[in-house]
């Protein structure tokens, strides 16, 4: 019991400094990027792209990694210009990719700094748990602020299997570029309502697939 108390103890602490190390740049920058890129703002921003446009929007998307990007405008506003499909698919794309780099970056540059602070057993038992509850947290979590860059680099640091993850990034990524696109594509006056189809699709659709991961 102490064993295992010690190590939520080490795990806890860990996505701790990690999540005030991400949400560092949301307190000095935040409110001064969602001026700039709040609203019709943005939408502007990706036609004035022209034939660079979809490149500017992927960019902002995998930015949010790091800077406090308004990551659910950004897909709204590539929506209302390229449509629901291309938008969503770049959407969606962009999502896919925030999430991989910090996941990977985190496998290949931090691991040896969580191996430390946990230490080889431990370790190992942190990513026996995110191989079995993590992916909940990577599909659900598209759709929060903040969470999905955390969760990734998270799931990265204690190296949890790259094939679930990537499938639970997936199941996440999916029906958030897509749902947000559309909404910016149409317009939409039901906040509630969006919110829970964000939240609830990457689950299910993570639920219908983890058969096949065994």
């Amino acid at each position: 019991m102490g064993s295992h108390g010690g190590t939520d103890l080490r795990l806890i602490l860990l996505i701790a400094a990690l999540s005030l190390l991400l949400l560092l740049p949301f307190l000095a920058m935040g409110e001064r990027l969602e001026v700039l890129f709040g609203g019709s703002a943005l939408v502007e921003t990706l036609r004035e792209g022209g034939g660079w446009g979809w490149l500017v929007g992927l960019s902002l998307l995998v930015a949010d990694l790091l800077l406090p990007v308004p990551a659910t405008a950004v897909m709204a506003a590539l929506g209302a210009v390229y449509g629901p499909l291309a938008g969503g698919l770049l959407a969606a794309l962009g999502s896919f990719l925030a999430g991989s780099l910090g996941f990977f970056v985190c496998r290949v540059l931090g691991s040896a700094g969580a191996s430390r602070l946990l230490g080889p057993t431990d370790l190992d038992r942190a990513r026996r748990l995110a191989d079995d509850v993590g992916p909940w947290l990577v599909a659900g979590s598209r759709a929060l602020p903040l969470l999905p860059e955390v969760v990734a680099c998270a799931a990265g640091l204690v190296r949890m299997r790259p094939a679930r993850f990537l499938v639970a990034l997936a199941c996440g990524a999916l029906p958030m570029g897509f749902v947000m696109a559309t909404l910016g594509h149409l317009g939409s006056d039901r906040p509630l309502l969006t919110i829970g189809a964000v939240t609830a699709a990457p689950l299910l659709l993570w639920l219908l697939l983890r058969r096949r991961l065994g």
